[in-house]
């Protein structure tokens, strides 16, 4: 099993910035890519930005790209996205996910992991 934690999120202004972490224990050999989702009050939950293993591909939501930006230090099995410019439009939970096979995808479901999310509220 692999545990995945989330933090960094809060309030926020727009124009202003934030950077979520996610550290992951447990089995960590086992997952390959990572991704970012979030998921606002009467929604579903939408990508945001996945990163492959090596660090080496990205990819992002049409609506953030610019803005976020994903990493990972796999020596502290930790995955980042810092956040800039933010919208209020960005306000919601935010979710990190791995996945155990190794083709960077976008879709929630193909994720195998899940953390318990963090609030980012960005006031107007």
């Amino acid at each position: 099993q692999v545990q995945l934690v989330e933090s960094g999120g809060g309030l926020v202004q727009a124009g202003g910035s934030l950077r979520l972490s996610c550290a992951a224990s447990g089995r960590t050999s086992n997952i390959y890519p990572m991704g970012w989702f979030r998921q606002a009050p009467g929604k579903e939950r939408e990508f945001v930005a996945a990163i492959s293993w090596s660090g080496s591909t990205t990819s992002y939501a049409d609506s953030v790209k610019g803005r976020f930006t994903i990493s990972r230090d796999n020596a502290k099995n930790t995955v980042y996205l810092q956040m800039n410019s933010l919208k209020p439009e960005d306000t919601a939970v935010y979710y990190c996910a791995a996945r155990v096979l190794k083709n960077l995808v976008v879709r929630p479901y193909e994720y195998d992991y899940w953390g318990q999310g963090t609030q980012v509220t960005v006031s107007s």
